[in-house]
């Protein structure tokens, strides 16, 4: 460990269980030093495990609705009491589509189900950064980050609403990272991480199949829970003192492909076989 985080105080949205990447931030945050809580809805406590995590990291859960204003403002009192004193980080990681959930086409979508997917997805985002400033709870030099995906920039078979959800969390970032950088020297920026098996990730359609064309195209392959955990911890860090604005795509390189070797050799050899069944008809 390098004590990277050494003497920084966070809070971090979203662990569930030891599948979600926030999990994964915490149990590095704690490696390297920080002291932080953990939050997430009432209903995900009770159905995840983060009381475990709570006590492996040395820390307590406070629950909040990250879509809910006065949640969010209970969260951040309670969490400088604990704390004692401001937070130098603060991780979003959530993220739920009651669309895909349901298996709503994106021709066909609920409207209602729509506008939760944008609130608990991209919204919040903004809710919790506002609160954050007017309440002054973060220390200059802070960092505040969100979880993305490369469907805010391109169509991926059913991602559904949750790709307009992302596109919207990228813009906030920037629009909030403007101001918050400008007035407060707060950096705010996204991770775009490759296709992963989260409990939220495993309920995309065709999510297996996804993954294996990722890895297939992305020449370093595609990147971990455990290696997005690394790479938000950097930028938690004082080494990205200057990074901010950005949405960072963490994905072996796949967000630069256009056909790899190995995806090219997949693709003819399923033509291959097509062939080879209708001359065998």
């Amino acid at each position: 460990m390098y004590n990277l985080l050494k003497g920084k105080k966070g809070i971090i949205f979203g662990a569930l269980n030891d599948k979600s990447i926030a999990w994964k931030v915490a149990e590095r945050a704690h490696e390297e030093g920080a002291k932080f809580v953990l939050t997430n809805t009432p209903v995900a406590m009770r159905l995840g495990e983060v009381e475990e995590l709570a006590a492996k990291c040395d820390t307590i859960v406070i629950p909040a609705d990250a879509t809910n204003v006065k949640d969010i403002e209970n969260l951040f009192q309670q969490s400088i009491a604990f704390l004692d004193g401001k937070i130098d980080f603060v991780l979003h990681s959530i993220g739920m589509s009651p669309n895909v959930r349901k298996k709503r086409s994106y021709d066909d979508l609920d409207y209602e189900y729509f506008h939760k997917t944008m609130d608990i997805s991209a919204i919040s985002f903004h809710k919790v950064m506002q609160v954050a400033k007017k309440m002054d709870v973060i220390n200059e030099w802070g960092s505040v980050l969100a979880l993305s995906y490369i469907a805010a920039q391109r169509t991926l078979f059913e991602y559904n609403d949750m790709a307009d959800a992302k596109a919207a969390l990228e813009s906030i970032a920037r629009s909030f990272g403007y101001i918050y950088g400008r007035e407060k020297k707060v950096r705010v920026n996204t991770i775009s991480q490759s296709p992963t098996r989260t409990t939220a990730g495993s309920g995309v359609k065709g999510i297996d199949g996804l993954i294996d064309f990722t890895e297939r195209m992305s020449p370093l392959g595609n990147a971990s829970a455990d290696e997005c955990a690394n790479f938000c911890i950097t930028l938690f860090s004082d080494l990205t003192k200057k990074v901010t604005m950005q949405n960072l795509f963490h994905d072996g390189g796949f967000s630069n492909m256009g056909m790899s070797q190995q995806a090219m050799l997949q693709y003819n050899k399923s033509f291959n076989e097509l062939d080879h069944d209708k001359k065998t008809e």
